[in-house]
């Protein structure tokens, strides 16, 4: 199983539509995928139909064994989606108290690795959707991970949101026996505005080595597909936000190949 995380401290960039669409795509592909939502606010749990508020079991039982994970917990609580090749470990408000009870538990960041470690065998990817701030949940995210994924919206304040992003990471691979490859993807770009045209010029020349060379438009067709409960490609293949999400893939997956290799 390979496993992508999609990240970002800044929220409203696009990560669960870039997370719910690259695991669609795969699972077209044939692919089995497991997506895991860590974010408090549930939005890829409400995405697939399942509501996080009333959810009796959710990721958060992961947590609640200091730090080890019992045999067979994780496929216990993985729910259906629209797409019998993906299934969802889902996420619920119960969540968001874990920071407070965290401080003092030692364990905690690899709940997610070995959660994932029982369904090696079941799932061919698995697509972390993090909280956007920085905390167990996230640093669970990043420690589970073989590639990193950071939507960007195209915007000036997004572009300071990836500041600290890069950051974190950098302090994450200081534990890491391996550094995690990072790829940022440009979001919501709108062709009409200099705002998105100046921040796209922006992205690509201080992090040259590490952007997607597209972008993934403004599309209100991932918004009709989220309202429809279906992945993107599901929803409408040939949309324009879909053929961007393609070429994301492929790029992702080249360089999944390289890092292999290497």
């Amino acid at each position: 199983m390979r496993v992508w995380a999609v990240a970002n401290q800044k929220g409203g960039v696009g990560k669960t539509t870039t997370s719910i669409a690259l695991a669609g795509l795969l699972a077209e592909a044939g692919k089995r995928v497991v997506v895991v939502d860590l974010d408090p606010h549930g939005s890829m749990t409400s995405y697939f139909g399942h509501n996080p508020d009333t959810l009796e079991h959710s990721c958060y039982d992961l947590f609640l064994h200091k730090g080890s994970v019992p045999d067979g917990l994780a496929g216990q609580l993985l729910l259906p989606t629209s797409d019998e090749k993906i299934s969802l470990l889902p996420s619920s408000t119960a969540l968001a108290v874990l920071e407070r009870q965290s401080p003092g538990q030692s364990g905690l960041g690899l709940v997610i690795a070995k959660s994932l470690a029982q369904l090696w065998q079941d799932f061919d990817y698995a697509i972390i959707d993090s909280p956007p701030l920085l905390g167990v949940l996230m640093v669970n995210a990043l420690a589970a991970s073989q590639q990193l994924v950071i939507p960007v919206q195209t915007e000036y304040l997004a572009v300071k949101g990836l500041e600290r992003m890069v950051s974190t990471l950098a302090m994450i691979n200081r534990s890491r026996k391996q550094a995690l490859p990072f790829h940022i993807v440009p979001t919501l770009f709108d062709r009409r505005t200099q705002a998105s045209i100046g921040t796209l010029r922006v992205l690509h020349d201080d992090y040259r080595q590490n952007i997607w060379q597209g972008y993934i438009p403004v599309d209100t067709r991932l918004r009709d597909a989220s309202r429809a409960g279906q992945t993107p490609s599901q929803f409408d293949g040939k949309s324009r936000g879909v053929v961007a999400y393609r070429s994301l893939l492929k790029h992702l997956l080249s360089q999944q190949l390289v890092a292999q290799v290497a």
